[in-house]
């Protein structure tokens, strides 16, 4: 660990906290309704789609209509996204002639985009032409976090309101997540990244030849445009297969910042659009504290590991060394560009978000430093998290601290002036249970069949944890993948595919209905014995519960993968 290093960090996690209260400030107004700086821009053609669409603005749905109208438009989504994948030899704008996505494939594609988990079992320029690149990927990107937005706001609003049956319209929502907060940014963000030098074209691929005469296919297309929704979006899915490692993706440490910074930009200025909606910006920072001081924890560790070298390389003369095990750290699988420092932060980053884009090679990290972007996703990516999936995530385990809480004083538990009962408690448990439910079946099914075992690259702790980082991805709808498993099989793609979709929808449909619950409550007068939720004593409990929960789920399989690996390199055992 450098000064240097810890100098960008902090830096990172400085910008990010100077960023939350002017974008939480903004998106409320939004979301409000009230005038912004692009109402003149984007209010006639908000409205304009009200009327094409048949909307009423002011009308206002229960939770279960919000929810059906939520599914059907992802469903839509998805099918759209599907038939354009299995007829992509016949459309136009693919100048290099790609051809129709295999059925397996596009089912698990159309599932992973529309759930913003962006996993991708295929190679962007090898497979998709520009036609599904723009229609349908970056178009799903922009739906994907649009939707996760608003339901984030349809959480809040139940315990915003008092004695409501509604808790907003999603068309509206929906609208105005793409239209006031997406869109604008997406275009700004994507004017920078070609004055960077991302290209953006819809030209074949070059053919060069090298300086030993080799012919070399070089890959462009339109990859600004989708380059600035996947990390405004923390959608992750990258135009090329090597992600943000890839040049034309990240091309310099400017670019790489800014795309650290668009991951949490948006998951961290909606905490305070929780705390402006329910009255008390504190509560937004309260919440914001306890993912940053998990964030710390990860990134330092993470970075930690990273920064020491192999122990079994420890006795080689320099001679037999190479540059990936130097004694500077580990910098196997990592961008020479970026760096150790930089490649860790952008690795927490992206699993704390549940973006899933990467600029470094996971399999590569030491194992402890490996099992730090699998633990940020087994939590339940709530530390910032996905856009609104991350809001939503967190304030659910909110529930359960003030549950237990309220279990060690007797009394009914409260949180922001609603009293949480047993339909609450039970819907938070319900959704809670849903990822491990398939992360932990599908891993162990994967670890014992001839279909499983057959995609991974590794034998021992370090292949299991290949299985087990891939399902935690999919159901975190994270999307990152640790590599060295070949996922574009039958098996994988439809059990990862089933995976993203209970990971997305089962935890989505339990929080709009405890939205629904608690909008139809009173507000409850805060009394001498009201535990306090803007305090140190929340935030360390808050974290205590999120901790508590994740390690007893999946601390046997952690330890299996990571921990038994480490131990193992340890006593001179690599795999």
């Amino acid at each position: 660990m450098t000064f240097n290093g810890i100098l960008q960090i902090a830096l990172f996690a400085a910008i990010i906290l100077v960023l939350t209260r002017p974008l939480g400030g903004f998106m409320t107004r939004v979301f409000s309704g009230e005038n912004t700086l692009f109402g003149r821009v984007f209010g006639p053609v908000e409205r304009a789609l009200y009327r094409v669409c048949g909307v009423d603005e002011t009308a206002e749905q229960h939770w279960l209509t919000y929810a059906v109208a939520m599914m059907l438009f992802n469903l839509v989504g998805a099918l759209v996204l599907y038939a354009l994948m299995r007829l992509q030899a016949l459309l136009p704008f693919n100048p290099q002639g790609q051809a129709a996505v295999a059925p397996d494939l596009s089912f698990n594609t159309a599932i992973s985009f529309v759930t913003n988990t962006n996993w991708q079992s295929y190679g962007g320029e090898t497979t998709m032409g520009y036609l599904v690149q723009m229609a349908g990927l970056t178009v799903q990107n922009f739906m994907s976090a649009a939707t996760g937005i608003v339901l984030a706001l349809a959480l809040v609003r139940g315990f915003s309101r008092r004695g409501a049956r509604t808790i907003g319209n999603f068309w509206v929502d929906l609208t105005r997540a793409t239209l006031y907060v997406l869109l604008p940014a997406c275009v700004v963000l994507t004017l920078f990244y070609v004055w960077q030098g991302v290209p953006q074209n819809l030209l074949a691929y070059t053919e060069a030849t090298t300086l030993e005469g080799a012919k070399q296919i070089i890959a462009q297309g339109p990859v600004a445009s989708q380059l600035a929704v996947k990390m405004l979006g923390t959608n992750g899915g990258g135009f090329f297969n090597a992600n943000s490692a890839h040049p034309f993706e990240n091309p310099n440490a400017l670019v790489n910042l800014v795309q650290m910074l668009t991951i949490f930009a948006i998951g961290a200025g909606l905490t305070n659009v929780f705390g402006r909606m329910v009255g008390n910006e504190r509560q937004g920072w309260a919440i914001l504290a306890a993912m940053g001081a998990m964030f710390i924890v990860g990134v330092g560790v993470c970075y930690w590991a990273e920064s020491q070298a192999n122990p079994l390389y420890a006795g080689l003369p320099v001679d037999q060394t190479v540059s990936a095990l130097s004694p500077g750290g580990n910098m196997e699988g990592k961008e020479v560009r970026f760096g150790i420092a930089n490649t860790a932060l952008f690795a927490t980053i992206t699993t704390d978000a549940s973006c899933g884009a990467v600029n470094g090679w996971h399999d590569s990290f030491m194992p402890l430093g490996g099992m730090v972007p699998l633990v940020n996703m087994l939590l339940g990516e709530v530390i910032v998290g996905g856009v609104g999936a991350g809001l939503y995530g967190i304030l659910l385990m909110a529930i359960i601290a003030m549950f237990v809480a309220g279990l060690m004083v007797g009394r009914t538990p409260e949180y922001i002036g609603k009293k949480l009962e047993a339909k609450e408690v039970k819907m938070t448990v319900l959704a809670i249970l849903a990822m491990p439910l398939v992360i932990l079946v599908f891993s162990a099914i994967s670890s014992a069949i001839p279909a499983g075992v057959a995609g991974i690259a590794n034998n021992g702790p370090h292949g299991f944890s290949e299985i087990f980082y891939a399902f935690s991805s999919g159901a975190a709808n994270n999307g990152s993948a640790f590599g060295g498993l070949s996922a574009n099989t039958l098996w994988y793609n439809v059990s990862l595919g089933v995976t993203m979709f209970v990971g997305r929808f089962f935890i989505i449909i339990p929080a709009l209905a405890i939205a629904g619950a608690l909008a139809a409550k009173k507000s409850v007068p805060a009394s001498a014995g009201t535990f306090p939720t803007t305090g140190p004593l929340f935030v360390s409990l808050l974290v205590g519960v999120i901790l508590i929960v994740g390690g007893l789920t999946y601390f046997p399989a952690v330890a299996l993968g990571p921990v038994v690996e480490h131990l193992q390199m340890m006593a001179g055992t690599t795999y």
